[in-house]
């Protein structure tokens, strides 16, 4: 089954979700949780994106974000390499650090931007070992649970910079001693009779109203199939990393792509850029290489192309095993 299309436009607001690869630890201790925060902060910075809520877990996040620019894909791809990056060369590893690429949810604001906040906040207490826990005891690791931006909504002192709190806040009677409380009210009262959205994800990627995804449809989706490069107000879709380098090693016979040197290095390359929708920074540093190198590496790529047939077939064959 094909993944949905992302849509794309200024100001769309999106839940987004990763969660490690075999569903393993994404973060070791509070060093690699820092790293994790500040990274998210740079990334915010750099492609305006507004953050209105998140939480970072041992082996998964969640984040409540809206884009001006309609750039989600940029901004994740960025985000997500440049962690696994900094994972990476801390822990002595290479490969893949999460299970695939991230999910997104495209979210109605006007109905679901509180409903989906809240949900990402109580996700500390729904893992094993909490769920089990009196009300009471749940409210309190919630209150006080260091790596979300829930501490933010109840204490103005435990703000973070990089977090929008405003807007949510509106929907409980603004920024202000009541509007707090009105949203610790609110997750006491979620936490207490449960607040599922997943009845309410229509059409696999989209929470909201039946009207929000009628106008999603006829604005974005109707007769649209483009693959291309993003621009703002498209749909389009990439492939994972992984299936990227699944695919290179089938046909070149590579194998530990992402320390290969040579040739194979330089299909590497030039895969992730077409296919993955990676940058030349992105894929330097996945490959702890400076992004001029990257860049090399693919232009020599094409220069061999142009002059030896079996490199053409071999990016023949990528190129039709993508687009299979």
């Amino acid at each position: 089954m094909s993944r949905p299309l992302r849509v794309q436009y200024p100001g769309a607001l999106y839940h987004v979700t990763n969660r490690g690869n075999e569903r393993k630890a994404i973060c070791k201790d509070d060093v690699d949780r820092v790293a994790f925060l500040q990274i998210l902060s740079q990334s915010i910075s750099t492609y305006s994106i507004i953050l209105h809520s998140f939480v970072l877990m041992e082996n998964h996040f969640h984040l409540l974000v809206q884009t001006p620019l309609g750039n989600l894909g940029e901004f994740m791809r960025h985000f997500n390499i440049t962690y696994t990056s900094h994972y990476n060369r801390r822990h002595n590893r290479v490969g893949n650090l999460y299970q695939g690429r991230y999910k997104s949810f495209l979210v109605e604001l006007d109905a679901y931007l509180s409903r989906v906040s809240r949900y990402i906040h109580l996700n500390p207490v729904k893992v094993a070992g909490k769920k089990r826990m009196a009300i009471e005891n749940k409210l309190s690791h919630l209150w006080d649970y260091r790596w979300s931006s829930l501490p933010g909504y109840l204490d103005v002192a435990k703000r973070l910079d990089f977090v929008e709190y405003n807007t949510v806040l509106a929907e409980h009677g603004g920024d202000s001693p009541e509007g707090r409380q009105g949203y610790r009210e609110q997750i006491a009262e979620d936490l207490a009779g449960g607040m599922p959205i997943k009845e309410h994800i229509l059409g696999q990627s989209i929470l909201g109203s039946d009207r929000f995804v009628t106008w999603v449809k006829e604005q974005f989706l109707a007769g649209k199939k483009d693959r291309e490069r993003p621009d703002v107000g498209k749909i389009h879709q990439y492939l994972s990393l992984e299936r990227v380098l699944d695919i290179v090693e089938q046909e070149t016979g590579g194998k530990d792509l992402l320390r290969s040197t040579g040739i194979t290095r330089q299909f590497v390359m030039t895969a992730l850029y077409r296919y993955g929708g990676l940058n030349n920074r992105e894929i330097g540093a996945l490959l702890a290489v400076d992004y001029s190198t990257v860049s090399q590496g693919r232009k020599r790529l094409r220069e061999k192309a142009e002059k030896d047939h079996d490199v053409r077939t071999v990016l023949t064959n990528i190129e039709k095993a993508v687009q299979g």
